[in-house]
């Protein structure tokens, strides 16, 4: 699927609803978008209990992770061939560099280009005549109306409905999974929606490189308008990418950290979208990922598959009924040392790339 933005959905509604041959970039300075402003009203009733306690689980001991001696700046690659992009000299990857830039994969003979708020990178880019069909769940957080509400409004409202513990404790969880990867090196932000996590992790500097990736256009515009409205922000460590979670846009095994908030449930197919993952993590490379799930009293509900199965196939949302699922995700995609937190129906999940 496409990278969807991270939200935490309604379990029974529309989920809440993402060697080598030589590439060449070109990049330019770039010039300011001023954001959307669109309002919208939404209503959506759930009702779920959730624990107030967290049970918190340490990350498995530090793993050293390999560097190949590479820039872990530049990790861009050609999201059909997964060639990396070449450049001679500093890439210089930012915000302010995506206006007017160009990505040339000579394997593939096509030029990708880069506009005032992001970079484009899904394989259809460029294309004049063709469009895909996407899930719901996909076409809804594209809309620029839901793009607006993210963070003003639609994330806060799961808070006390279904135990979301909330950003600044869900990023602690976060860094203390990435302990053993921190220090410098370089992070995708999965599914970041309008930049919730990506802006803090920019901020936090713990990485050199944050790249703030989604499907969606808007939700990456909202991004960018939130970027240029923090005074001071860290403007050259993070980069906005377009493109779609089960076909990254990054060279095998160039990526230190991948994080994916409240946005496991989106993806239409999870294991793809994880095996896409274990790609391009480096040995030692930690991912980590946040969804609900219906466990525990939950599970006494008649049909309960069916309905979770009815609510994929309508919305294109996974609905996940128990804690080994995810276990057995990460095993199969190549992933070791499985891990996770629980606060009431939210879950954070972590594993590794082995070495």
């Amino acid at each position: 699927m496409a990278t969807v933005v991270g939200n935490l959905s309604s379990p029974f509604l529309l989920s809440q609803l993402g060697n080598s041959r030589s590439c060449f970039l070109k990049l330019r300075p770039c010039a300011t978008l001023s954001v959307f402003k669109r309002s919208f009203a939404a209503a959506i009733k759930v009702r779920a209990a959730a624990s107030a306690a967290a049970v918190e689980v340490e990350p498995t001991e530090p793993i050293v992770v390999q560097n190949d001696g590479n820039s872990s700046n530049n990790i861009l690659a050609c999201p059909i061939c997964y060639d990396p992009f070449s450049s001679s000299g500093d890439p210089g990857l930012s915000v302010e560099s995506a206006s007017g830039s160009s990505f040339h994969c000579s394997t593939c003979k096509k030029t990708y280009f880069g506009n005032e708020t992001h970079i484009d990178l899904t394989t259809a880019s460029g294309a004049k005549s063709y469009g895909e069909s996407m899930p719901v769940i996909t076409e809804m957080f594209r809309t620029p109306l839901i793009s607006y509400l993210y963070e003003r409004g639609w994330r806060q409202s799961f808070t006390g409905l279904i135990g979301l513990p909330g950003p600044e404790k869900e990023f602690e969880w976060t860094k203390n999974f990435l302990k053993p990867v921190l220090g410098g090196g370089n992070i995708i932000d999965a599914s970041c929606g309008s930049g919730l996590f990506s802006r803090r992790f920019a901020k936090s500097g713990l990485f050199s490189l944050v790249v703030a990736l989604d499907y969606s256009e808007n939700m990456l515009k909202e991004c960018y308008g939130f970027i240029q409205q923090e005074e001071n922000f860290p403007t050259e460590n993070i980069i906005l990418v377009r493109a779609d979670i089960s076909r990254l846009p990054f060279a095998t095994s160039s990526v230190d950290a991948v994080h994916a908030g409240a946005a496991l449930h989106c993806w239409p197919s999870p294991s793809a979208a994880v095996a896409e993952i274990s790609r391009v993590l480096r040995p030692g490379g930690v991912f980590v990922a946040s969804t609900y799930i219906l466990d525990g009293r939950f599970s006494l509900i008649p049909f309960l598959r069916n309905i979770t199965r009815v609510t994929k196939q309508i919305s294109g949302s996974q609905v996940f009924t128990s804690e080994s699922e995810f276990e057995d995700l990460c095993q199969a995609c190549g992933l070791v040392g499985f891990t996770k937190v629980r606060y009431g129906l939210f879950v954070m999940i972590s594993a590794t790339k082995p070495t």
